[in-house]
Order: structure tokens, then C-alpha cells, then sequence
């Protein structure tokens, strides 16, 4: 290796992400301003550290999410990686249903698209992250940023549009203390739902994304309803029923972040003290929460090189 690649460094930042925004179950994403920040270069062997949020939920040895994503791309293409020295900064809460494992798959498929010099585009880094991360929305956040409405196409690779949010419409995420595996929250999920309800989260659906396409909030906060996943929830999460009720002025309303059990609160610019009363019902059911006032990540992940 020459002294220059020893002494250069790539730079990645992947935003986080929150899925469904209530009716778009596995289709609708959102990018928000917390990153997960990679600092890497090859290297004859792994060394990684990680540091921030969470930093003890975050593996420095073969394990790691991000560099077993880098090998699997690596096999993908027949290729090899020897190591990496990789640096980690993370600000996305892990398990909380903020995209922890989308942005590690995505940082992932970068590293391992930039140390192979496959020069894979957003549309392919988009499908390989998508794979190793079994749906599209919050992958498709983590890439292009914004707000994101998606599919699987029949060749099973994932499509991606992009939309904006509204100048007016604010988030924030309210993060409770406990954490909710994925796979415990989709264990509680039907097989099937009926016509009604199908019909029912179609229709709001198509009502959020018309919303968003035209730039109006007239339709919150019946566009962000939900029959196919958040009712089930209900016993995870404490609290969520009343969340999920709650109406104050310049509140838009709430949904579940992802699978939980953290809350994505859309609200008008200016009313950001109504994130407090979801915290406040929180502690009614005797749990604690962060108001995280985060905004939306305009744009997807970011790749820089320095050269020392």
C-alpha cells in the first residue's frame, strides 16, 4: 500500500430515518438531522472504534454491522477486503426505530463500493442496501434524503422517489428509554388484514403523499392514520394509544417512528412545545423520554476524502 492511500481517509455521513409515517407501512421513509459519521481507510487488518451515542451497542470486532455489510458486498463481486480502520461517531439512538441498522447497511455498501472501486452510484447503492436490509424506506432515506415514497419492483430490486416536506411542517422524534426489537415488533403484526382496513391505509397513503407533492398540511392528521401495524403495537409501547389521540394546537400529528417505540411528531413552525406532551404522557405510563428536535436531512449520505 503506498504511503498516500495509508494517509488518506474517506469521510461518510449517513442520516438517520423513520419509516412508515403511519400508513406507508414498509413504503414511506423520512431522513432526519442525526448521523451515523464513519472515518475510514484500508488497512492490513480491522481496528475499529466507536464512539457517541449508544457507542457500548456498537461492536469493534468482526461482528460490526457496518464492516460484515462491507464483506458481504465484497463477496457479492467476488472480491476481497483485508481489513479497514474505521472510525465511528454515532448520534442515531440503536434500537429505538430511528434507522440504527438501515444507516449501518448503507455505510456498509459505500465503504465497501469505495475500498473495491466498484463506483456504485446512489441507484446501486440504494438496491444493495435494500437487500441486506430487507425493505426499502429507510435505506432509500438514508440515500437520497428528505422524505421518500418506495417499492420492490418485480426483479425484487427497490425503487425510490423523493419528495419534500412542506416549509411549514416541523419534526421531532420523542425517544423513550427502553428499546423495542424490530423483530418483537413485527411478531405482533397479522398475516392478513381485511378489505376495510387495506382500503382505509390506501387511502391515507395517497392522501400523504398528495400532501406532500402539493406542499399542504390541510390534510394532517388524517393522512397519517393507521390500521395495519400501530394498533398492534399498542402493548409494546406505552402510552401509544393516547399518543396517537392526542390533539393540541399546531400539532399535526403522531405516529409511530419505524417499529418503536420512539414517536415522530409533525408540527407546525413555532408549536415545537407540543413534543412535550408526548413526553409528558410518557411519564404518565412511568417512562422517561428525549425530545429530540431534530430537522429534515435535505440530503442523503455524504462521502469526502482527505489526504493528509
Amino acid at each position: 500500500m503506498a504511503a498516500s492511500e495509508r494517509c488518506s481517509w474517506w469521510r461518510l455521513r449517513v442520516p438517520a430515518s423513520s419509516a412508515n409515517l403511519g400508513p406507508g407501512f414498509d413504503a414511506l421513509g423520512l431522513a432526519l438531522g442525526l448521523y451515523l459519521e464513519c472515518r475510514f481507510r484500508p488497512s492490513a487488518s480491522l481496528a475499529i472504534q466507536a464512539s457517541g451515542r449508544d457507542a457500548a451497542l456498537i461492536s469493534a470486532n468482526e461482528d460490526n454491522l457496518i464492516w460484515q455489510t462491507t464483506l458481504a458486498v465484497a463477496r457479492s463481486v467476488r472480491r476481497e477486503v483485508a481489513g479497514i480502520e474505521l472510525a465511528i461517531r454515532n448520534e442515531i439512538p440503536i434500537g429505538k426505530g430511528l434507522g440504527s441498522s438501515a444507516a449501518a447497511h448503507t455505510a456498509g455498501v459505500v465503504i465497501a463500493s469505495e475500498l473495491l472501486g466498484l463506483d456504485w452510484g446512489p441507484e446501486r447503492i440504494l438496491e444493495e442496501a435494500a437487500r441486506r436490509e430487507g425493505h426499502p424506506d429507510n435505506v432509500a432515506a438514508c440515500v437520497l434524503g428528505s422524505v421518500v415514497a418506495t417499492a420492490v419492483d418485480s426483479s425484487g430490486n427497490a425503487c425510490a422517489v423523493r419528495l419534500e416536506l412542506p416549509a411549514s411542517v416541523g419534526v421531532a422524534v420523542v425517544v423513550p428509554d427502553f428499546r423495542l426489537p424490530t423483530s418483537q415488533a413485527r411478531s405482533v403484526l397479522p398475516e392478513t388484514y381485511s378489505r376495510n382496513d387495506a382500503i382505509f391505509n390506501v387511502q391515507r397513503a395517497a392522501l400523504l403523499v398528495a400532501a406532500l407533492a402539493a406542499g399542504s398540511t390541510r390534510a394532517f392528521p388524517t393522512a397519517i392514520e393507521d390500521r395495519l401495524h400501530q394498533p398492534y403495537r399498542l402493548g409494546l409501547v406505552p402510552g401509544l394509544e393516547e399518543i396517537l389521540r392526542l390533539r393540541a394546537p399546531g400539532l399535526l400529528g403522531c405516529c409511530l417512528s419505524g417499529a418503536g417505540p420512539s414517536i415522530l411528531v409533525f408540527f407546525e413552525n413555532g408549536f415545537e412545545e407540543v413534543c412535550q406532551r408526548v413526553r409528558d404522557i410518557f411519564r404518565l405510563h412511568g417512562r422517561e423520554a428525549q425530545v429530540l428536535k431534530t430537522e429534515v436531512a435535505r440530503q442523503g449520505y455524504e462521502l469526502t476524502r482527505e489526504v493528509c
